[in-house]
């Protein structure tokens, strides 16, 4: 594939007010998600998540402020215009019934006037970019699995390379076991293409695992925090980040970390260990093995099965007390 894609996205002051309501659904909103990162917009229910997302591509259009995409306002051009530039992904895929897979991922392209032939290899390398087989392409959205059909909507968005993807809760419809699969494969396949994503969710793990960074709001569309998952874990802003991220946010904070991140002890008796474990494992990993083994240090081996050093409770204890951990791609660290 040619060089991927990607611009900035600032908000600027943005607000949204609906006539007849008192408090405003967004308001004040202002962050910037630098080109080639995920940001993940999570909050509870009402507090404006998905009314900030699709102000971006202005299905809803803002009341004031601006939003910015690239250096240009997003109101710079007509929205259908703007909308070709951005990929967008649902929950429930909107895949066309009637269409053949390539050619639903063609949908843009078609729009934008490819010929027929480049939309038909654009739509086959973007098979092989998401892992189905190129004869799928011939293929009705009915004759897909669910999780197949995500991963085509995935497809789709991509098409026309463009500089900014929105996906508004594009897992929430499937079962937890494929959920998570596809949300490995999606962060594979964005450490590739490196696109500019704003992501909705309302589950705080989901937004721990797939964002670079993680705005945080509450009603009234009001900005709490925004910052590294990491960030967020180890200094939540205030009371209601931390009820929101959760009791266990030290466990979360370790499921960031692999052991290959960090400093092992090298000391440790050759009989005083118990277990062995993968230098790629991450910490929660080592903690909760460690739990079934009278928490004794487990002894960290790389993929040559050779002993790189010791795991314990007390350097687990230590990492999470530092000022923040070694993050890594979540992919690696969850799936």
């Amino acid at each position: 594939m040619s060089s991927p894609s990607a611009a900035p996205l600032e908000f600027q002051n943005v607000t949204k007010r609906y006539v007849g309501t008192e408090t405003p659904a967004i308001g004040d909103l202002s962050f910037t998600v630098p080109a080639g990162e995920v940001c993940v917009l999570v909050g509870p229910s009402g507090c404006g998540k998905t009314t900030a997302m699709r102000m971006v591509n202005r299905m809803i259009e803002m009341s004031g402020g601006d939003i910015l995409l690239g250096e240009k306002s997003v109101n710079a051009q007509s929205e259908v215009t703007l909308r070709r530039e951005i990929g967008y992904v649902i929950q429930n895929v909107g895949l066309f019934p009637h269409l053949t897979i390539t050619n639903n991922i063609g949908t843009v392209p078609k729009l934008l006037g490819w010929d027929k032939k480049r939309i038909r290899d654009r739509s086959a390398e973007l098979l092989e970019l998401i892992g189905l087989p190129a004869e799928m392409g011939k293929r009705y959205p009915s004759q897909l699995s669910g999780g197949q059909r995500q991963r085509v909507g995935v497809a789709r968005a991509l098409a026309a390379d463009p500089l900014l993807m929105l996906m508004d809760e594009p897992f929430g419809a499937i079962d937890p076991i494929n959920r998570d699969n596809l949300q490995n494969q999606f962060l594979r396949l964005q450490r590739d293409i490196r696109k500019t994503i704003v992501f909705v969710t309302h589950d705080i793990d989901e937004a721990i695992k797939m964002g670079d960074r993680i705005a945080i709001l509450r009603e009234g569309g009001e900005l709490v925090q925004y910052d590294t998952p990491d960030n967020i874990l180890a200094a939540p802003a205030d009371d209601f980040v931390a009820q929101f991220v959760g009791a266990d946010r030290g466990l979360k904070r370790l499921a960031l970390s692999r052991l290959s991140d960090i400093d092992l002890d090298q000391g440790a008796d050759a009989g005083g260990h118990g277990q062995t474990i993968s230098v790629d494992a991450t910490l929660r990993d080592a903690l909760s093995l460690m739990m079934t083994d009278s928490l004794r240090p487990l002894q960290v081996q790389n993929g040559e099965g050779q002993r790189v050093g010791f795991v314990s409770i007390e350097l687990i204890n230590q990492v999470l007390h530092r000022g923040r951990t070694n993050t890594v791609a979540p992919d690696l660290a969850k799936g």
